[in-house]
Parts: C-alpha cells; sequence; structure tokens
C-alpha cells in the first residue's frame, strides 16, 4: 500500500470480430503526470496471428514468491480465449517497449492438457504459473488448470487431481495460510458460442458453483452452489493472509456473495447485494439487469468496487463487515441507461432520473484503477450501443489518489481532460473496441501482488463467427468474445 504510483500500464488491445483482420496487441500507456506523454499510447505490441482475443492478464512473479530474489516481475502471460495460444511478453528488458519473448502454441495445451479457452493467469510461489481454462477440445466444459514452468515456459501438465475437473471454469484465487483455492464457474462454450441465448437457462449451461479445492492436494473438496444460472466469475479473497473471506460477482444474478470459512472448518457463501432490475423501453428485454461484471477489494480491505455494466455504474461498497456491505459510492461511467440514449427507463428502485453521460478514472492509494470507454457494440448481440460516449470525444478522468468520497453519488473532482484510449490506441479502421485489463509498473498490487484490472465495460458472454484463425479451435470457426474493460486481475 506504501510502494510507487504506477508510472506505465499495459494494456491489451482487441480488435479480434471488428472485421480488421489485425492482430490483437498490447498497448503501453504512460501514466506518470510528471511525463510528456502522460496519457499517451507510447508503443504497441501485436500478436503472431488474428483472431487471438486477449483477455485476463498476469505476470510471472508476485508476492508468492516473497524472500527469493531471483524472482523478478519481467514477463507478463497473456492468455488467448479465441485460440487458446498463450504469448509470454518480455517487460523488463525495456519497460517503455515490451518485446515478444515466447509463443506458447495451443497444440501444446490441447496435447499436454486437453484444455481450451485459457482465462485468468496466476503466479505460484512454486515458480509456476497456473492458468484456469473453460473447456475441452471439443468446446465441452471443463474447468481444469494449466501448469507452466516460468523460467523454461513449457507447459507442464494440469494443477487438478485427475478427474476432479468441475463441469464448467473461470475464475480462481488461491490462500495459502487457509490451505484453499476457489475457482468460479462462466457457462459451456459450445452452448454460448453463438451469443446468450435465454433458451440455454435453466439447462446447466451457465455457472452456479464456488468450487473449493485442497491447495496441498489439488483436490476438489467442496462445491457451493450460489443459485441456478448465477454465473459467478470474478472472485476476490480480503488482502489480508489471515482472513478466510471473500466476495464473489454472479453476473447474471446481478448480485454479490460474500464467502467466508466456517467454525466447522469448509466454506460458505451468502448473498450480500443484490442490484435491482430497472423496467425500461427501447432495450431487447422490458427489464435491464446490472449484469454485475468485475469487482476489485481495496488493498486495506474495507471498500469493494464492483461494475455493472448494462446499467453503467462503478459502485463502492464499505465492506468492514462482509457480511453486510454498505452502498457509500456510485458513479456512472457509461451503459444503456445514461439520459439521451435510445433507452428509456420506465422504473427504478435506486434513481430519481437517469445519469449523465462521462468517462473517470477511479485510483486510491496503493490501487489505482482506470475506467476509460468508448461506444462500441454489445456482446450480447443487443440492438443498442453499449457505452455512452462516441469514440473520439474526451472524457474525464480523475486524477485524485482519493478514495470515492463517502455518499451515494460521488462528485468528480480533479479532473482533466484527455482523449479516451480508443482514438489514441487504434487504427482507424479499427475504432470502436478497446481493452481488458491493465496491468502496471512500479507498483504494489491488489494481491499483495497480483495483476490489477479495470473496471468497466463487460464484453464477455458470446462467441462471433469470424475468420478461423491459424490454429483454430478444433469446433470450428465460432470466436469467443470477451471483457472490453473490466477484471482485474
Amino acid at each position: 500500500m506504501r510502494g510507487p504510483r504506477e508510472k506505465l500500464i499495459y494494456v491489451p488491445c482487441i480488435l479480434t470480430g471488428t472485421g480488421t483482420q489485425q492482430p490483437d496487441y498490447l498497448a503501453t500507456v504512460d501514466v506518470d503526470p510528471e511525463s510528456p506523454c502522460y496519457c499517451q499510447v507510447i508503443h504497441r505490441l501485436p500478436m503472431l496471428y488474428i483472431d487471438d482475443e486477449l483477455h485476463h492478464t498476469g505476470w510471472n512473479a508476485c508476492s508468492s514468491c516473497f524472500g527469493d530474489t531471483s524472482k523478478k516481475r519481467n514477463r507478463l502471460v497473456l492468455p488467448s480465449l479465441g485460440s487458446s495460444r498463450i504469448y509470454i511478453v518480455d517487460t523488463g528488458t525495456d519497460l517503455r517497449a515490451p518485446r515478444m519473448f515466447k509463443v506458447i502454441e495451443p497444440r501444446e495445451v490441447f496435447e499436454k492438457c486437453n484444455l481450451t479457452f485459457p482465462h485468468t493467469s496466476h503466479c505460484l510461489g512454486s515458480g509456476e504459473v497456473m492458468i484456469s481454462a473453460l473447456a475441452d477440445t471439443l468446446g465441452n466444459g471443463k474447468g481444469g488448470f494449466i501448469l507452466i514452468d516460468a523460467e523454461t515456459w513449457e507447459v507442464k501438465g494440469t494443477w487438478e487431481r485427475p478427474g476432479d475437473e468441475p463441469p464448467q471454469g473461470y475464475d480462481f484465487w488461491y490462500q495459502p495460510r487457509h490451505n484453499v483455492m476457489i475457482s468460479t464457474e462462466w457457462g459451456v462454450p459450445k452452448y454460448f458460442a453463438n451469443g446468450f441465448n435465454p433458451e440455454d437457462l435453466k439447462k446447466e449451461r451457465y455457472g452456479r458453483r464456488l468450487n473449493v479445492w485442497d491447495w496441498t492436494t489439488h483436490c476438489l473438496i467442496q462445491q457451493i452452489d450460489v443459485g441456478e444460472d448465477s454465473a459467478p466469475l470474478e472472485i476476490r479473497f480480503l488482502h489480508n493472509p489471515d482472513a478466510a473471506h471473500g466476495m464473489v460477482g454472479c453476473t447474471l444474478q446481478s448480485s454479490i456473495h460474500h464467502f467466508f470459512k466456517t467454525e466447522d472448518g469448509d466454506w460458505a457463501a451468502e448473498k450480500v447485494i443484490q442490484i435491482p432490475n430497472k423496467k425500461v423501453s427501447g432495450w431487447y428485454f422490458p427489464e435491464m439487469p446490472g449484469f454485475v461484471t468485475d469487482i476489485l477489494i481495496s488493498m486495506d480491505d474495507r471498500f469493494l468496487y464492483l461494475s455493472n455494466w448494462l446499467h453503467g455504474d462503478l459502485r463502492q461498497y464499505d465492506i468492514t463487515n462482509p457480511f453486510c456491505p454498505k452502498l457509500v459510492g456510485q458513479v456512472f461511467v457509461g451503459g444503456n441507461i445514461y439520459k439521451g440514449g435510445v433507452v428509456t427507463v420506465l422504473e427504478d428502485d435506486e434513481l430519481d432520473c437517469q445519469p449523465d453521460p462521462f468517462m473517470i478514472q477511479v485510483s486510491e492509494p496503493g490501487a489505482a484503477r482506470v475506467a476509460a470507454r468508448e461506444r462500441q457494440e454489445s456482446k450480447l448481440n443487443l440492438p443498442h450501443p453499449a457505452f455512452s460516449l462516441p469514440l473520439g470525444k474526451e472524457g474525464l478522468w480523475r486524477t485524485s489518489d482519493d478514495s470515492a468520497q463517502l455518499g451515494r453519488q460521488e462528485a468528480v473532482h480533479n479532473d482533466l481532460f484527455v482523449h479516451t484510449l480508443g482514438q489514441a490506441v487504434l487504427p482507424s479502421d479499427g475504432q470502436g473496441r478497446l481493452s481488458h485489463a491493465a496491468n502496471r509498473r512500479g507498483h504494489r498490487e491488489r494481491r499483495p501482488l497480483c495483476e490489477p484490472g479495470l473496471p468497466g465495460g463487460f464484453r464477455e458472454g458470446a462467441l462471433r463467427s469470424c475468420s478461423r484463425s491459424r490454429d483454430a479451435l478444433p469446433w470450428g470457426r465460432l470466436h469467443l468474445g470477451h471483457l472490453d474493460l473490466g477484471g482485474s486481475r
């Protein structure tokens, strides 16, 4: 929490599905207020193939390696949901101009792990990198974990005990002091491949469980049901390693569950936040859920931040009592219900009127978070813009280090007008798509040292037809859509 403020962020930028036939790339953004290049993209590293669909990112070393002076955070791991390719990027040689270090081809992952759709990457104290996966090579749900040597970057196999794979996968978080890892579930790729279909609900095609693992034996020891079709996605333990508490965002349910260790030694989860639907017109359905996507916990474990992708607000909850969170801050950064948009709110249990659109950067001590948005199409294949500002307009970036002030509606202060990243990052024919998560340099990150995320728009939930990448997945010409900003990692 007392580390220096970040001066650079690395932002995966996704051109997959835009029709540009250009590869995704990693943008380096200067966020040093003293720099003449402040808030500018200073470097772009293209991936080697088109249609990779970059997603979450992670480092090769973190606080799990505490005390080992030989470990350096100099490699960035970029799993690709669409191709199952895993890129390893060298950030140590030149911080301001990362270069490609190694590419782990899909075939190696297929042959050694029988897994596809790699998602969350975390470094381990053992000197390995572990990446969660969503499916087997046929697109059937399979929540396994890819284990990679962080020195040789060879795929070693899977982490879990054979036969213990849950039916679905997504995110994961571990807490060695409590000998536990908990993973979450999104859905079965071969079913959500063509976009969200309400008929897939109630058929166990979307996740509903928190999967509890014994960290030492790699055995699946418990499954916690958080509700049918709840889709528990992003999961976070509190940072205090002694605390046996955490939060998980359930996207389709638009809720937050608090999970905790019981007196009996097992784990339980309770719903502690429910975002109410809004009755609307001009949208695909008569009611619009919040669609909770990314969540973050402040480094001091006092606050939970969550993003409602469809409503477009970023919320701050006081979680000093994790059993009873209190909403203490709320700010709109985009979404579908902004004033003057195509959607009209008919009935709202929370707001008196529709919000005005604007864009912000939120930063707090020790854990800066950025929300930079631009207009782009909805990943649910819905006929409306997903964000409030057209590409090329300027947005408000909050530059204060203060966390959101108490009160439901936070006033934006210390504003700086900057161009949205969309116009600066993307070639003209690719504007309208941006990035998922940013990794930062020179900064103590969340876990204590893990990959931070950018709360904001959620693009995850569907595959779209697109041209085949060089090593396409076995089931054909489908491509997974992806979080545009959001998740942290």
